[in-house]
Parts: structure tokens; C-alpha cells; sequence
């Protein structure tokens, strides 16, 4: 999908910028598209698809920093400062707030402690990213005034 003339993906890379050890893609499909663009594909280890916590853990496992920076593909709008924000709150992990409430999967993942929230919510069955991010107390940056938004429908894409 493109929107504003670039990738969903490639967006999403350009708003999250530089300086990272590593850039990592949780996907199950498309793999080679995606490291055309230089980015180390990682897929989901639990079967069956579960959503965007099974992605996370993936993620997670395949992280060597000690924070993980998450950021799904299909938000319409990213502040400039969103990355710098959440990475000042140091390595105990944050998560976006904007116009419309908690975004769990706009967030820094303090990697060892989620390894393990992450596995257990997924092994109880449990695939909700909010009670993770809960269960974790990662503090809320708001970005007052910023609605993300969503990609998620032809009339999404219009706007």
C-alpha cells in the first residue's frame, strides 16, 4: 500500500529516523521486499497468527539492545519528535498517548522484562498488546493535539 507517495513501510522508516543498532520487521510473508530495504525479517514463532503480540515477541527474541522501539505500518501521521520522546524515558520503556488514547504498539519495549510479560500473556492465551503494556506500567508520553490515525480502509487512504 502507498500513501503520500511512499510504502506504508517505507514511512514508517522514515519517521523513525536513524541511529538504531538494528532494524527489524515483524512479517510472516513478502520477506524479500522487505530486506530489499535492508531490514532483518523476523516471523512470528507462535503458530496460527495471534496479532500483533506474537509479532512483538518475535521481535523481542530477536532484539540484541536492551530496549525495543515499536511502530506499525498503518498509522497516518507521526510527530517528528514521537521517536526522541519515547527514547527519553530512558531504557524502563514507554508508550505513545495521542488524541485518541493509548497507542500500546507505539512504544519502547524494556526487551528483557517484555521477553518475559509477552511470553506469558501469549501462553495464557491472553493477545491483548494493552494488558501487556499495563502489566508493565510503561509510562504514557502524550502527544496532546496528535491523532496517529489509522490505514486501514480504501476511504483511509483518501484523506
Amino acid at each position: 500500500m502507498v500513501h503520500d507517495g511512499y510504502a506504508l513501510i517505507e514511512r514508517t522508516l522514515r519517521a523513525a529516523g536513524g541511529g538504531f543498532a538494528a532494524r527489524l520487521v515483524s512479517a510472516n510473508r513478502d520477506a524479500q521486499r522487505y530486506e530489499m530495504l535492508e531490514l532483518r525479517v523476523v516471523a512470528d514463532r507462535v503458530p496460527d497468527f495471534p496479532g500483533p503480540l506474537a509479532g512483538i515477541d518475535a521481535l523481542l527474541q530477536a532484539c540484541e539492545a536492551p530496549v525495543l522501539l515499536t511502530l506499525p505500518t498503518d498509522l497516518r501521521k507521526l510527530p517528528d519528535d514521537l521517536v526522541e520522546r519515547l527514547l527519553s524515558m530512558g531504557e524502563g520503556g514507554a508508550v505513545a498517548h495521542d488524541a485518541r488514547g493509548l497507542q500500546p504498539l507505539v512504544a519502547i519495549w524494556p526487551v528483557a522484562r517484555a521477553r518475559i510479560a509477552v511470553a506469558a500473556a501469549l501462553a495464557s492465551g491472553d493477545a491483548a498488546v494493552h494488558r501487556v503494556v499495563a502489566e508493565l506500567a510503561l509510562p504514557a508520553v502524550r502527544f496532546d493535539g496528535a491523532d496517529f490515525g489509522n490505514l486501514n480502509t480504501p476511504e483511509d487512504f483518501l484523506t
